[in-house]
Formats: C-alpha cells, sequence, structure tokens
C-alpha cells in the first residue's frame, strides 16, 4: 500500500479548536488535504492495482500440483477370430495421476507425475500398473531465453513505478492546489478587512459632512458624494463577503470534503504572506532540478523502458516454433497396487523424444505486432524529448512570473503609501475648506484599492513561487512530503 509520509492526526487538531472559531495555517492545510482528499485516496489505489498485476505475471512461474481420476466401465460384446463364436465381455478401468508441473523463465516446462491403473476383466486377470514419469519441454526458438519470457513480468515492475511516479506527480500538483487555494483565501479575508475599514471610514466621513450641514458650514450637495462613497464600499464588502465563501469552499473541498457548513464558516487563517524579496533563483540550476525531479519524467522513462521491452517479445515472436520434448517413465506391472509400487526397480520403462515446429505462413499477425510495437518505442522516445522541451518551458514561465510579482510586491507597496498621502492631503483640504467630498471620497477609494492591490501582489508572488517549486518538482522536499514507495 502506497503511503505518505504525515506528522500528526488531522481529527485531533480539529478537535483541539474551539466550537466558536478555529485557526488554520498553510502546512495544517496541505497536511489536511493529504488525509483526507478524496481524489488523493483514489489515486493511492492506482499502484496497489499495478502491483497486483505484477504478481499475476510472477504467478505464472508458480509450481502448479494438478491431479485427474478416471473410473471407466465398459460392458460390450466380442467374436472370436478363430471360431467365430461372439461371446460378451465386461470390464473396469481405473485410472488416477497426480502430479506437479512448472514453467521456468528460459522457455522450459517440467512436469512430474505419479499414475496408477488398474484393469479388471471377465476376459483376463486383474492388472495394475504404477508409472513415475517425468516430461520436459523446452521451446528452441520462439518463447527461448529469460529475455522474452521475463519480458512481461518487466513490464508489470515498470509500471508499477511509473504508478508511483504518478502518485507523486498527483500529489505534488494537489500540494500546489492546496496552497494556492489556501493564499487566495487569505486574499479575500484581507480584502473584507480593507472594505470594512472603508465603509467605517465613509460611514465618519458622511456624519462629520452631515453634522457641517446641520451647523450651515457646507452645502446640502456635499453629502451626496459621501452618501454615494458610502453605498460604493457597501457593494463592494458584499462582494468580497461573497468572495470569501467561495474561496472557502474551495478550500474545503480539498482538505475537508465532508465537513458541515456551519463548522467550516468560523474558519481563520493564520499564516501570513511574507514575501522574501531576496529570494532570486537561477534559471539553469531550476531547470536542472526539473528535468531529474519532476514525476512525469521519470514515469515517462518506465514507459519507455516498458515499449523496449515489448519489441524484444514480437521480434521473438516472429520466429517459427521449434518445441522439443522428451518423456521419460518408469513402471510396474502386477495384480495388486502395492506389488506394482514394489516391481517398479524392474525392466520396465518407456520414453519419448521429438520435435514439435509450426510456423505460419506468411507470419502477417506478428510482423504486424513487431511494426506496433517498435513504432511505440519511438512514439515513447519523441513524447519523452517533448516532455523535456515542456518542462523547460514551465520553470521558465514561473522563474518570468515570479520576477513580476516580486516588482509588483515592492510597486504596490510604494502605490499604497502615496495613495496613504494623498488620502491624507486631500482630507487635509476639505478641513480648510479648499476640497471637495467627492475628493476625499474619490481618496479613500484609491487608498482603499491600494491595500487590496498590495495584498494581492504578495499572494500572487507566493503563488508564481509555489508554482515554481512544481515545476522544478522540489514542492514535496521542500514541504517534508514523501511518498514512501519511491
Amino acid at each position: 500500500m502506497i503511503q505518505l509520509t504525515l506528522g500528526l492526526v488531522a481529527a485531533n487538531v480539529l478537535q483541539a479548536q474551539t466550537p466558536a472559531s478555529w485557526d488554520l495555517s498553510v502546512e495544517e492545510a496541505v497536511f489536511k488535504a493529504l488525509q483526507n482528499n478524496r481524489d488523493l485516496n483514489i489515486q493511492q489505489l492506482t499502484p496497489v492495482i499495478a502491483g497486483a498485476f505484477e504478481q499475476i505475471e510472477r504467478g505464472v512461474y508458480d509450481p502448479e500440483l494438478y491431479a485427474n481420476f478416471e473410473y471407466i466401465e465398459e460392458a460390450a460384446s466380442e467374436t472370436s477370430r478363430s471360431t467365430g463364436e461372439q461371446f460378451p465381455v465386461e470390464g473396469r478401468d481405473v485410472d488416477a495421476e497426480l502430479g506437479l508441473r512448472q514453467r521456468l523463465p528460459f522457455g522450459t516446462e517440467l512436469e512430474a507425475s505419479v499414475s496408477s491403473v488398474r484393469s479388471i476383466s471377465n476376459r483376463a486377470p486383474e492388472q495394475q500398473q504404477a508409472r513415475y514419469g517425468l516430461t520436459v519441454t523446452q521451446q528452441l526458438l520462439r518463447g527461448f531465453g529469460a529475455a522474452v519470457n521475463l519480458a512481461s513480468l518487466r513490464q508489470a515492475k515498470l509500471e508499477t513505478l511509473a504508478s508511483q511516479y504518478e502518485l507523486a506527480g498527483f500529489t505534488l500538483a494537489l500540494v500546489a492546489e492546496v496552497e494556492s487555494t489556501y493564499w487566495n483565501f487569505v486574499a479575500a479575508t484581507e480584502a473584507i478587512k480593507v472594505f470594512e475599514q472603508s465603509v467605517e471610514l465613509a460611514q465618519a466621513q458622511l456624519e462629520d459632512i452631515q453634522s457641517r450641514i446641520e451647523v450651515g458650514s457646507l452645502s446640502q450637495n456635499q453629502a451626496a458624494a459621501a452618501q454615494a462613497e458610502l453605498a460604493l464600499q457597501q457593494q463592494h464588502l458584499i462582494d468580497a463577503q461573497s468572495l470569501r465563501h467561495t474561496r472557502l469552499y474551495e478550500l474545503m473541498r480539498l482538505i475537508y470534503p465532508d465537513l458541515p457548513l456551519h463548522a467550516a464558516l468560523p474558519l481563520q487563517a493564520t499564516s501570513l504572506p511574507v514575501v522574501d524579496v531576496h529570494f532570486k533563483p537561477e534559471a539553469q540550476s531550476h531547470i536542472q532540478l526539473a528535468l531529474q525531479a519532476r514525476p512525469e519524467i521519470e514515469a515517462s522513462k518506465l514507459l519507455r523502458e516498458r515499449d523496449e521491452l515489448e519489441t524484444v517479445v514480437t521480434r521473438n515472436g516472429r520466429l517459427p516454433q521449434l518445441e522439443l520434448f522428451v518423456n521419460l517413465g518408469h513402471s510396474g506391472y502386477a495384480d495388486s497396487f502395492r506389488r506394482s509400487v514394489r516391481e517398479n526397480d524392474g525392466e520396465s520403462y518407456d520414453y519419448t523424444l521429438g520435435f514439435e515446429l509450426s510456423q505460419f505462413i506468411g507470419n502477417r499477425a506478428s510482423r504486424a505486432r513487431d511494426t506496433i510495437a517498435r513504432a511505440s518505442a519511438e512514439q515513447a522516445d519523441e513524447a519523452l524529448a517533448n516532455l523535456r522541451s515542456l518542462v523547460r518551458y514551465d520553470v521558465l514561465l514561473a522563474l518570468n512570473e515570479l520576477e513580476r510579482a516580486r516588482k509588483q510586491v515592492t510597486a504596490s507597496a510604494v502605490t499604497r503609501e502615496f495613495r496613504a498621502q494623498s488620502l491624507q492631503a486631500e482630507e487635509d483640504r476639505f478641513e480648510v475648506g479648499t476640497g471637495t467630498s467627492l475628493d476625499v471620497a474619490r481618496a479613500q477609494r484609491d487608498f482603499a484599492q491600494s491595500r487590496i492591490a498590495e495584498v494581492q501582489a504578495r499572494v500572487a508572488y507566493l503563488m508564481a513561487k509555489i508554482e515554481l517549486f512544481r515545476a522544478d518538482g522540489s514542492l514535496l522536499e521542500r514541504r517534508g512530503i514523501k511518498v514512501e514507495s519511491l
């Protein structure tokens, strides 16, 4: 059974949370997904199935014990050749055989047996035969040698290993998806905080304007812009709350598919979108790492080797079938079973030696299978080369996105600082009567957008970093996760 190396039990972590709310870090989200995700549970069964097929191929060479028993009774009439007189014939035969047979990887079949034959007739005395036999059959052309006979077993082994790499690739993609979904949830949560503060600010601004209107220092028209801004920020807050619920549902689908909705709603993300702007990866090293660590490449190599083994089988299948067989036996005859066994040290023996040759004229089916196998092997070579090219492309795209996100983090922080200064300037102008409430509302809106843009830039950087580690195949190792069978 394929297992993933993890830490504590997820259920205990959940039970430790308070009923009102429960905290979740990005590491815990990944941990719970590896335990509870249904798609991963389904994927983990694939190597189990592949391993079972491997055992089936091994079973071809298991010894086989067999037994035969026959009872024959006959009542007939025969005519004497000398007198022409017809007379009745009654007889009974009992045949029993016990043996052991086994196939060997060299194209050899062995069979050892012990048999007993008892004949009783009204025209002859009872006779019993005890026989020990050994049969050896050896393929000399088609089916000769361990290379061709063990090809199916080796192919099954390669498919088992390939399925394990496919599981690692699925796990790699799942971890990347969970972390990205978690950071999307964090961004949606931070947006709610920004809009809540914007609503409070717009509400305070409206109340301040209304108080000034009441004392006659401002005209009634000044309230319209503040009311519109308050309504707009409330709209944004409604959308942000809805988006957070969507992100929460996406996250729960990955980590807790059976968790009731009322239990999921009080979730609080504890990990912060901390950015290391000094992380500057080197392209060539990540490309080399990807070509060595990406599970898809390893799986593709194994499947390519499997196709090469198929050409060994099909090339051998084009040969004629030439079979050498030897059958050796030693028998004892007597009027009782016990005496027939003792008489086996006598001179009664039998042996058979022969060859059997067969070949289809034209042999088109075998030639076609060989052509298919060779073409499939060439396809596997091309597919592997194409996959390596795609992996390089994935890494370069991830590096480009990471660099863009890194620059956006710095730029968005600068924008947010200047938007804050602009808001303060508009508020000061409004206080001294040189500005309008509309100018303040616009500055508040720009400041809120800049704060959200900064959070989104940080989250985008983290997601770009996750994508880089997924592209170079190092994400599982960096997170301390290992598929144990690899």
